[in-house]
């Protein structure tokens, strides 16, 4: 609610005086909220915004804009926009009710232009954003997006919401095979490379389990983790007969990943966590 003073002023020949200051305030009936439907992002993660805007007067209000900054933070001299627009990925509800598409600029900023609240009446806009290069990875990093809805004779009302960067692990696994080609009855090794992306490490308590059904079937296996030599039993288990190999839960380790943002572009650069998993044995 929005206050207001006033104060007049008598003169009459050599003589002035004041009146008392008057305050009054003004009901603002137009409200908005802007929520993240996640709360943490990721490298190229997409994220969904909701902005709702609810009318609680009696005059419809038409021809609103809504400006996103799209999260744009300073670096060094210039600005960097850590978030994208998803193209075509506006929806426009009013009363819950699905409209045409208003008009959109990508920017940054992102531009939504035509929005009208019918009286006592509420708009949802809901629409997504990609996270780029430029946007923080670090530990305990966040994106602030900022929106201001404007136009149709309001007060410009500002909005909100951050959303924090992912502090999990983030496995991802590739496996190689050498020699290619293989001899009938010779040794065959593969190598399993799991890289960490996230912020934190896949520690014993993440329990990640590497599994595979070796065809052909591979007798005699040795298998280290990291340099260091396992045991069937204490570390994995192998079938023979079937091929069936598992780690044991708890047993798959890997360092968290670094992250560095360049000096110049700003771009952040991510330096995965790595463990490297071999497995040799005769077919």
């Amino acid at each position: 609610m929005a206050r207001f003073t006033n104060q007049a002023q008598l003169r009459y020949g050599n003589a002035v005086t004041n009146s008392n200051i008057a305050v009054g305030e003004i009901l603002e009936v137009l409200s908005a909220k802007k929520t993240a439907m996640q709360p943490t992002y990721g490298q190229n993660d997409t994220i969904t915004y909701l902005i709702t805007l609810v009318n609680a007067g009696n005059t419809a209000f038409t021809d609103l804009t809504i400006k996103d900054d799209l999260g744009t933070y300073e670096f060094n001299t210039t600005t960097l926009t850590p978030l994208t627009y998803v193209a075509d990925t506006i929806h426009y509800y009013i009363n819950g009710t699905l409209q045409p598409a208003p008009t959109v600029t990508a920017g940054p900023p992102l531009t939504i232009t035509g929005i009208s609240i019918p009286a006592n009446g509420n708009v949802t806009i809901v629409y997504e954003v990609t996270t780029n290069q430029f946007a923080p990875l670090a530990p305990e990093s966040s994106i602030n997006n900022t929106a201001v809805i404007s136009g149709g004779g309001i007060t410009p009302i500002t909005v909100n919401e951050s959303v924090l960067a992912d502090s999990s692990p983030l496995l991802n696994i590739t496996k190689s095979v050498s020699p290619v080609p293989v001899a009938e009855n010779g040794q065959l090794t593969y190598t399993f490379l799991i890289q960490n992306s996230g912020s934190a490490p896949a520690l014993a308590g993440s329990n990640a389990v590497i599994t595979d059904t070796f065809d052909p079937v591979l007798s005699n296996i040795s298998v280290t983790f990291n340099d260091t030599a396992w045991k069937e039993t204490t570390n994995y288990t192998y079938d023979e007969t079937t091929g069936l190999f598992a780690t044991l839960a708890g047993e798959i380790t890997v360092p968290a990943a670094s992250y560095t943002q360049d000096p110049v572009t700003g771009a952040w650069l991510v330096n995965p966590g790595v463990s490297t998993l071999v497995i040799t044995g005769t077919i």
